[in-house]
């Protein structure tokens, strides 16, 4: 930090002890004094106590330092007097005065001079716009102007630009160029012409101050609909203003994870006076606003003089410091290609690609029945049969193989509640069969017979080693699962196929998928900056577990319901799909599941309303599979 105010202080301090030259003490008024009240005048604004020349009046030397200093705003300068030096005659002198200007966390500081002549036994100043800065002339005034500390970028896996400044249109009304008995009814064309609510947004128009601007919404510059752009222009007090603000490179993408910036909210305040005041911007959801302190930029600040003409001088700057940027993993490409596999469908959705290898989070996709919420991180409904990859691990652990025969009826009852398979499962595959076909075909009668193999612990064990059901501070907003003890037998029979009390976020079964794949506890990743680690809780997956899941999920490709993944460009996949029974308004529907991986990709497919997880989840994750290929 510059601190010149320290230097220049003590230097007229120490002079200021040093009796006046050419003064007799007890000779008259001490010029001294004059220059101390000058000094306080220019910090209190009061003159009353400082003797002018006799062409000047207290009043007008007031209103006209007022006049100086008003575009500094709220900063008050320190002022003091120091060396004092009189004229030969003894009825002159000159006053240093020290200025220093607390601008921008920083010390802007100078010198002036007064003079003072002794007019009738008084020391009268003889007041110029010099005295408060030594260049200014006359009409001339300070003004500060802050300089916005631009935010920090948000880049990808791959160093991709993911967020950044981006041109936009804010539309709204000016109130200064419509007259407030016109400003309800130019609210009402513009909101309707923007598509937006109408009655709302008059309210506010009427509710502002005469020269306020009413924001109505903000387009991205390349997204103003002709309509638009062409008829806000005939409505009186209508005004389109070009900005730049921080966006990722579509409207929606990624947009519950990135989330949003924005002008601070009063709550925002009050939490944090010392951060956030009034006009600031800041996050305001998802990673802008867990990480804004780290994006902030730091605003600075230059101080110019002003001449009457409008011609700027720059006196003082401090330069503005860029925010530092956020290093997160996903992927520009997987993204969007998520994005566009969601786009079509109207129930809430969601896909999350992990990358094994590593476990960075390439994709996490929101489809628009989500209505902004992030249900790819964050969900929380029960896997159904994509929860027989851990299941089936359960069983593994248990002494079983995948050429262990197991019932597959059409039919099993656990403590009076029946279970069946779903609607069309194949009659080819009902009877005992081996463990591995019951995967492929997801044969729900043959897991829960087996249910009375595990003991307490061994399920949520399971799970724990693909990843599911142990929490971590990742940095975003995640949910990992539940896997917990069942209370009834019926509900551990329910559990073994993925629904009783088991829960899953889908970027939780793609962890599932990615430890198969890799072969070891996946830990998901989306910010760089934060470690993670695979947590004691979870034992380690053996080679031989690793190889019979495998070959198991890879069943579901070459003979079950994931067929549609079996000419994927690549490596062999591995899949399993799921649905899960809900209700909802009374009425019983299911959740479709699909979950994948492939090469270096493990993918988690969620659709909240669906016919099948092989019908209605499955044809999104080969979109996005074949995309990637």
């Amino acid at each position: 930090m510059r601190s010149l105010i320290s230097v220049v202080t003590l230097a007229l301090a120490a002079s200021s002890l040093v009796a006046c030259s050419g003064s007799d003490e007890g000779s008259g008024p001490d010029p001294e004094e004059a220059a101390d009240a000058l000094a306080e005048a220019f910090v209190s604004g009061d003159f009353s106590a400082v003797g002018l020349a006799a062409d000047r009046d207290e009043a007008g030397v007031a209103d006209e330092y007022a006049e100086v200093v008003d575009g500094m705003g709220d900063l008050t300068p320190t002022v003091a007097a120091g060396d004092v030096q009189e004229g030969d005659e003894g009825d002159s002198a000159t006053a240093t005065l020290a200025w220093m200007w607390p601008v921008g966390g920083e010390e802007w500081s100078y010198t002036t001079e007064a003079e003072m002549d002794l007019v009738d036994d008084e020391w009268q100043v003889a007041w110029d716009r010099t005295l408060v800065e030594p260049s200014l002339q006359s009409g001339t005034v300070l003004d500060l102007t802050p300089i916005t500390g631009d935010r920090g970028l948000i880049l990808g896996n791959r160093g991709d630009t993911i967020v950044t400044d981006r041109s936009v249109t804010r539309f709204g009304i000016d109130r200064s160029q419509v007259p407030k008995a016109r400003a309800g009814q130019s609210a009402l064309q513009l909101a309707q012409l923007l598509d937006i609510d109408a009655a709302a947004y008059a309210k506010r128009v009427e509710a502002a101050g005469d020269k306020a601007f009413v924001e109505a919404i903000v387009i991205r510059k390349d997204d103003v609909p002709g309509a638009v752009a062409q008829g806000y222009a005939g409505i009186k007090g209508a005004v389109a203003i070009a900005d730049d603000i921080p966006l990722g490179p579509s409207r929606d993408f990624a947009l519950p994870i990135l989330g949003t910036v924005g002008d601070v909210t009063a709550e925002m305040i009050d939490e944090h006076p010392d951060r956030y005041e009034v006009g600031d911007q800041a996050g305001l959801s998802g990673l802008q606003a867990r990480y804004d302190e780290q994006l902030r930029g730091v605003d600075g600040v230059v101080v110019n003089a002003v001449a009457s003409d409008g011609k700027e001088r720059e006196l003082y700057r401090v330069d503005a410091q860029p925010g530092r940027p956020l290093e997160i993993t996903l992927d520009l490409e997987a993204q969007q290609a998520a994005e566009a596999a969601l786009a079509n469908v109207g129930p809430a959705s969601a896909l999350v690609a992990i990358r094994p290898s590593d476990g960075h989070i390439l994709a996490a996709a929101n489809g628009p029945g989500t209505n902004g919420y992030n249900f790819a991180t964050y969900g929380q409904a029960a896997p159904g049969s994509t929860f027989k990859t851990v299941s089936s691990l359960a069983l593994l652990r248990a002494g079983l193989t995948p050429q262990t025969v197991v019932p597959c009826t059409r039919e099993v009852v656990v403590d009076g509640k029946p279970f069946e398979n779903y609607d069309d499962y194949p009659s080819g595959a009902l009877g005992d069969i081996p463990l591995s076909v019951a995967v492929a075909n997801s044969c729900n009668t043959a897991f829960i017979a087996n249910a009375d193999k595990l003991s307490d612990g061994d399920l949520a064990g399971a799970a724990a080693s693909l990843g599911l059901g142990i929490d971590h501070d990742l940095g975003f907003p995640a949910y990992f699962g539940q896997v917990p003890a069942p209370e009834s037998e019926t509900e551990a029979a329910a559990d073994m196929i993925g629904q009783g009390g088991i829960l899953a976020s889908p970027m939780a079964m793609a962890t599932v998928m990615a430890s198969i794949q890799s072969g070891q506890t996946v830990v998901p990743r989306l910010v760089k900056g934060v470690d993670v680690s695979v947590p004691a809780e979870a034992s380690p997956l053996s080679r031989q577990e690793v190889t019979a899941l495998r070959t198991m999920l890879r069943g579901v490709v070459t003979s079950g319901s994931g067929r549609g993944l079996l000419d994927v460009p690549g490596g062999p996949v591995i899949a399993k799909t799921g649905t899960a029974e809900f209700e909802r308004d009374g009425k019983v529907l299911l959740h479709a599941w699909m979950v994948a991986a492939h090469d270096d990709l493990a993918v988690a497919v969620y659709v909240d309303e669906g016919a099948s997880g092989s019908g209605t989840a499955g044809p999104i994750l080969e979109q996005f599979l074949r995309s990637r290929g």
